[in-house]
C-alpha cells in the first residue's frame, strides 16, 4: 500500500515530524510542545526558528493549539481505520498536562515503596520515561533517580535480582543523562554500595541488554566517586570488568564504557596490580589485534601505558606472545597519542623488563626498525627523545641490525 502523505501544517517545523502536542508561539507560529521547548532550552538565540523574532524562554508562553490537535487526532484515526500505510501511531486524544504529569509520577515514586505495587509502578515509569524529553524531566525533578539507586542496592543486600531490573536501569540511564537535574555525587555516596551492586548485576546476568544498561551508569557512578574510595575497589570488582571486555556482543558504549571505567581506576597504585593480575591486559591486546576504531585504540594504549608502568603489569604484557608485535605495528597508524602510549610502552619494557630474549624479540617482531622510523618521522622532539633512549639502552645487541646501523651511524654519531 502507498505510503499517505501527511498533511503540511500537521508537521511540527522543527522536527518535521507529524505533531502530538501543538502549541503555538507568541509569533504565531505553531510546533510540537516537545520540539519547542528543546529549542527554547538549548539555542543561543532565543529566537523563533520560523520567523526569527524573539521568544521568551518560558514555557509558559506557549499556548495549546487545540483545533489543530483535534484535527490531527481526526485524520489520524480515519487513516488509521483505513489502513494507511504512513500513519503508525496516533495522537493522544487528551494530553496530561504538565501539572498532572507531576502528579502521576509522584504517585509511582510512592508506589515503588509498596511491595505488590513496585512493578506496576516500575513498568508505568519506564513507558512514560519513553514517550518524550519532557516526561523524561519531570521523572529527573521527582527524584526518581534516588528510588531507582534505592531499589537496586536494596536488591544487592537482599542477594535477589529485582524484577523489572531492565526498566530501572532504562530510568535511571535517561534521568543521569539529563544535565544539572540529578545530583550524582549525592546519589553515589561516600561509599561503594551502588558500585557494588551494579558490579552484582552483571555477574548475576547474561543479558547483554542489561549490560549495555549497566555499564554506562556503573562508568558515571565511577566519575563521581571520591578517588581515595577506589583504593578499596576489590579483586573481584576487576575480574568482572574484565568478563564483560570479553564479551564482543556487547554495544559499543558498553565496551568504551568499561575501557573507561578501567581507565579512572587505574591511577591508584594497588588497581594497577589488581588490574593486571586480573587479566585484563590479556583481553586489551586481543582487543587492538581486532583492529578497533582510533579512540578505542587510544584508550586501550592508555590503558597498556599505565599498566606497564609497575612490575605485575609488565610481567603479563609480556607473557602474551603477540604483544610487542601488535604495539611496533600500531606505531605511525593510528594516531599520534597512541604513538606516545606505545613509545611509552616499549621503553617501560626496554627499561625494567630488557632481557636479552625480550631485547631479541624486539629486534625480530619490528620494534626496533620501528623506533628508527619514529626518529626520522613528523614526530614531536619529546618523542623522538624516548625512540633515541630506547635505541640507545640496548645499542650493543642491536648494533649488527642494518636499520640501527643506517640509523646511528649516519644520522645521529653514538
Amino acid at each position: 500500500m502507498a505510503e499517505i502523505e501527511i498533511p503540511e501544517y500537521f508537521l511540527c517545523p522543527i522536527s518535521l515530524q507529524m505533531m502530538k502536542e501543538p502549541v503555538t508561539a507568541i509569533t504565531g507560529i505553531t510546533y510540537e510542545r516537545e520540539s519547542i521547548e528543546q529549542w527554547l532550552m538549548k539555542a543561543k538565540d532565543c529566537v523563533c526558528p520560523v520567523t526569527k523574532q524573539p521568544l521568551p524562554r518560558s514555557s509558559q508562553y506557549l499556548t495549546p493549539n487545540h483545533t489543530l490537535r483535534r484535527l490531527i487526532q481526526a485524520w489520524s484515526d480515519a487513516n488509521i481505520i483505513n489502513g494507511g500505510g504512513g500513519v503508525h501511531e496516533q495522537v493522544p486524544a487528551n494530553p496530561i498536562p504538565a501539572l498532572e504529569k507531576v502528579h502521576y509520577v509522584e504517585k509511582l515514586v510512592k508506589d515503588l515503596k509498596v511491595p505488590r505495587r513496585n512493578e506496576r509502578a516500575l513498568e508505568k515509569l519506564h513507558g512514560f520515561a519513553m514517550e518524550s524529553e519532557r516526561n523524561r524531566t519531570c521523572i529527573a525533578e521527582a527524584g526518581v533517580a534516588n528510588a531507582m539507586v534505592m531499589l537496586i542496592n536494596q536488591s544487592f543486600k537482599q542477594g535477589k535480582t529485582m524484577m523489572c531490573l531492565e526498566e530501572a536501569l532504562t530510568i535511571l540511564h535517561v534521568t543521569w543523562n539529563i544535565p544539572c537535574r540529578t545530583n550524582m555525587k549525592a546519589l553515589v555516596g561516600e561509599n561503594l554500595d551502588f558500585i557494588n551492586s551494579l558490579t552484582w548485576i552483571l555477574n548475576n546476568n547474561n543479558n547483554v541488554k542489561i549490560v549495555n544498561q549497566a555499564m554506562p551508569l556503573l562508568k558515571l557512578t565511577i566519575e563521581n566517586t571520591n578517588p581515595t574510595i577506589l583504593g578499596n575497589l576489590n579483586f573481584e570488582f576487576f575480574k568482572e570488568m574484565v568478563r564483560v571486555l570479553g564479551k564482543r556482543a556487547i554495544s559499543q558504549q558498553a565496551l568504551k564504557s568499561t575501557l573507561q571505567i578501567l581507565m579512572e581506576t587505574c591511577p591508584v597504585g594497588k588497581n594497577r596490580k589488581r588490574i593486571a593480575e586480573s587479566g585484563a591486559i590479556t583481553e586489551l591486546i586481543e582487543l587492538e589485534l581486532e583492529k578497533p576504531e582510533k579512540n578505542f585504540s587510544e584508550l586501550i594504549f592508555n590503558l597498556l601505558a599505565h599498566l606497564c608502568s609497575c612490575a605485575e603489569g609488565r610481567e603479563m604484557f609480556l607473557k602474551h606472545a603477540a604483544a610487542i608485535a601488535m604495539v611496533s605495528k600500531r606505531i605511525l597508524r593510528v594516531s599520534s597519542a597512541t604513538d606516545d602510549r606505545a613509545v611509552h610502552i616499549l621503553l617501560m619494557i626496554g627499561k625494567y623488563s630488557g632481557s636479552n630474549d625480550i631485547v631479541l624479540e624486539m629486534l625480530r617482531v619490528g620494534a626496533v626498525s620501528k623506533l628508527c622510523m619514529v626518529m626520522q618521522a613528523d614526530c614531536a622532539s619529546y618523542l623522538k627523545e624516548k625512540a633515541r633512549e630506547i635505541l640507545r639502552l640496548h645499542s650493543k645487541v642491536w648494533s649488527n641490525s642494518p636499520c640501527i646501523q643506517v640509523y646511528l651511524l649516519t644520522r645521529y654519531q653514538r
